[in-house]
C-alpha cells in the first residue's frame, strides 16, 4: 500500500491522479489533499477517500468545508496549509504536486526534506529553482519522478540511465493555433485559444501550449530532471500527440515512448513504477486507425515565447524564475480579457530585459523576485 498526498485536487492532474487512486484501492491509500475554494467539486472526492488531512486557501473555506465533511479530518489554510500537508505521513510516501505555479515549490523542497519521493506535475518548481531541487534530491535520497507526459516518456526511455545518450528529443503539438501563422494571431479570442486540439487541460496550461511556453518550461525541467545541457535537448512538432518524446542514441537509434493523449498513464507510472498496472476502461493505440504520423522541425520564430524560455534558462540563475512569473501574470490577464495573445510574450519579454539577474538565488530571493516580477508584468498595461 502505497501513501499519496496530493496537492491540487480540483485541477486536471489531480482529478486524474483521484481516478486512478480510485480504480485500484487495493495499492493507494490517500492520506491527504489540498484545493483552493472549490468545495462544490472537492467535497464528494473528500467524503468519497477521506483523507485524514485537507488544506484550502483560506480560513473562510476550511470552516465551511468542515461543516459538510461526513466525517472527522483536521482542515487547515494557507501557504501554512500546504507545508503540513508536505510534511505529514512518514518517509517514502508520494507526494503529488499537481498545483499550478510558484505556489508549488516550498512544499515541494519540504517534503523532499521529509524524506517523500515526489511526483511532478508542477514545471514551476524545477524551472524557477531547479538548483535548489536537485542539491536536496541528492542530499535526501529521493525520487524526482516526471508526471507530464513528456517528461515520463523521455524518463521511460531512458531507463534510469543517461549513458550513450546524444539528444533527448521532446515532442509538441503546436497548440490552438498551430496552423495560424504570427499575423493570424493578432486578433484570436481567449476561447479560440482555450480550445486546445488533443489535451483537455486547465486554461492556464493551455494557453502556454498556445504560446508554445509549456514546451520552453518543459526544455527548462528537462534539463534539471535529467541533467541534461541545453544543446543536447530539442524540439519537434507533433500534431498527433501519439509519441510523447524521444531519446536519440550516439549510435543513430531512437527509442519512442508512443500512446493515446491520457494523462492517466504517466501519472499511474509515476505513483508504481516500474512496475505497471491496467486501467480500467482506456483505449489501446491502434496505430492502424492512426493511419499517418506528421513531424516538423521548430519554427523559433514563430513561437517566440519557446525561445525566450530556452534562453532564460540557458543563463540560468534568477532568469526562469523571472520567466515564469511574467507569464503567469500575462496568462491571466489574457484569459480576463486584459491584453492581447501577443501581449503574453512581448510582457515576458519586456520583464526579462528589465531584471538584473541573480545567478544563484536561494528560496526567500526566488520568492521575492517572484512577487516584484508579477507586480510589474501587471503596471505594463497602462
Amino acid at each position: 500500500m502505497k501513501h499519496i498526498h496530493l496537492l491540487g485536487a480540483t485541477g486536471s492532474i489531480g482529478e486524474q491522479t483521484l481516478d486512478v487512486i480510485g480504480k485500484h484501492p487495493e495499492e493507494f491509500k490517500l492520506d491527504s489533499l489540498s484545493f483552493g475554494r472549490n468545495i462544490n467539486k472537492a467535497l464528494p472526492q473528500i467524503n468519497k477517500f477521506q483523507p485524514s488531512l485537507i488544506s484550502v486557501q483560506e480560513k473562510e473555506t476550511a470552516d465551511l468545508l468542515k461543516e459538510k465533511l461526513n466525517y472527522r479530518a483536521e482542515v487547515v489554510w494557507g501557504e501554512e496549509g500546504l507545508l503540513e500537508i508536505a510534511e505529514a505521513g512518514s518517509e517514502k510516501d508520494i507526494l503529488v504536486n499537481a498545483v499550478m505555479g510558484s505556489v508549488g515549490l516550498a512544499p515541494t523542497l519540504a517534503a523532499m526534506q521529509a524524506g517523500k519521493d515526489i511526483a511532478i506535475a508542477n514545471k514551476e518548481t524545477l524551472v524557477t529553482a531547479g538548483h535548489l531541487v536537485t542539491k536536496l534530491q541528492q542530499e535526501k535520497s529521493v525520487s524526482l519522478i516526471p508526471v507530464d507526459s513528456e517528461h515520463s516518456a523521455i524518463f521511460q526511455c531512458l531507463h534510469g540511465s543517461k549513458k550513450e545518450v546524444k539528444k533527448l528529443i521532446l515532442t509538441a503539438s503546436g497548440g490552438s493555433f498551430r496552423d495560424k501563422t504570427r499575423e493570424e494571431l493578432k486578433g484570436v479570442t481567449v476561447q479560440e485559444a482555450l480550445n486546445h486540439p488533443n489535451w483537455s487541460m486547465g486554461a492556464k496550461i493551455t494557453i502556454d501550449s498556445a504560446t508554445m511556453m509549456n514546451k520552453g518550461l518543459e526544455v527548462i525541467e528537462a534539463h534539471w530532471l535529467f541533467d541534461i545541457p541545453y544543446e543536447s535537448l530539442d524540439v519537434l512538432l507533433h500534431k498527433e500527440s501519439i509519441v510523447h518524446s524521444m531519446v536519440e542514441y550516439i549510435d543513430g537509434s531512437v527509442l519512442a515512448h508512443l500512446g493515446t493523449p491520457d494523462m492517466r498513464v504517466p501519472i499511474q507510472y509515476a505513483l508504481t513504477q516500474p512496475s505497471r498496472l491496467a486501467i480500467p476502461g482506456a483505449p489501446g493505440l491502434k496505430l492502424w486507425e492512426v493511419g499517418t504520423l506528421h513531424f516538423s522541425k521548430m519554427d523559433y520564430k514563430r513561437y517566440k515565447a519557446l525561445q525566450l524560455a530556452i534562453e532564460a534558462g540557458k543563463q540560468g540563475g534568477s532568469l526562469p524564475a523571472v520567466l515564469n512569473a511574467a507569464n503567469e501574470q500575462a496568462v491571466a490577464m489574457f484569459l480576463a480579457d486584459k491584453i492581447h495573445f501577443l501581449d503574453i510574450e512581448a510582457f515576458v519579454e519586456r520583464a526579462l530585459h528589465e531584471h538584473v539577474p541573480v545567478s544563484s538565488p536561494e528560496l526567500e530571493e526566488i520568492m521575492e523576485i517572484d512577487r516584484k516580477t508579477r507586480s510589474s508584468v501587471a503596471t505594463y498595461i497602462r
